[in-house]
């Protein structure tokens, strides 16, 4: 069966995470650095095939102090894992352009299945007459099934940084050549 591909177009793409700091706000963050592809088969996007590659020492939360310590082996210990990946296993149809993904996520070496909410929002052509198709994506995963354990007990209770972790993209898609 013919399949079309696809790469994430990371100029018009973004990849982040919030994260609640004292219990009581959140913390946003991007990474800079990522890359993947999707294929795609005339049924459409439940066929599609994604595969993504993060690189966690491109985190940036606006803060270079924070973004040292995420950076250390308290959290992605960059230096001796230098990507996390998205693997998917499938996606299904809720309805209409709404779609739920699975696959495997892996950080620090532990894989995980995690499943994402997708918006598929249209394709396009862009002025020099290439294909693009946009997608919203979303989901919640905890820090610890990963081994992202690090926190501080607070004077007054509760812990300094939350267990939850929000995804959310936004991945504009470009056509590759046949």
């Amino acid at each position: 069966m013919a399949t079309t591909k696809w790469t994430i177009d990371a100029s018009h793409s973004e990849i982040a995470f919030t994260v609640k700091h004292l219990m009581i706000t959140n913390v946003k963050g991007v990474f800079k650095d990522f890359k993947g592809t999707v294929e795609t088969t005339p049924f459409g996007y439940a066929t599609a095939l994604v595969n993504a590659v993060i690189t966690p020492g491109s985190i940036n939360t606006g803060s270079d102090d924070r973004d040292n310590h995420l950076r250390s082996p308290d959290f992605f210990d960059v230096d001796n894992f230098r990507e996390m990946t998205f693997k998917s296993e499938g996606m299904k149809q809720v309805e209409g352009d709404q779609y739920l993904m699975t696959g495997d996520l892996t950080i620090k070496g532990v894989s995980k299945t995690i499943t994402l909410n997708v918006e598929f929002n249209g394709l396009m052509k862009d002025p020099w007459g290439n294909e693009k198709a946009g997608f919203s994506l979303s989901g919640k995963i905890n820090r610890k099934d990963w081994g992202l354990n690090w926190n501080a007990a607070l004077e007054a209770g509760g812990v300094l940084v939350g267990e939850e972790v929000k995804i959310t993209a936004e991945i504009q898609l470009l056509k590759m050549a046949e």
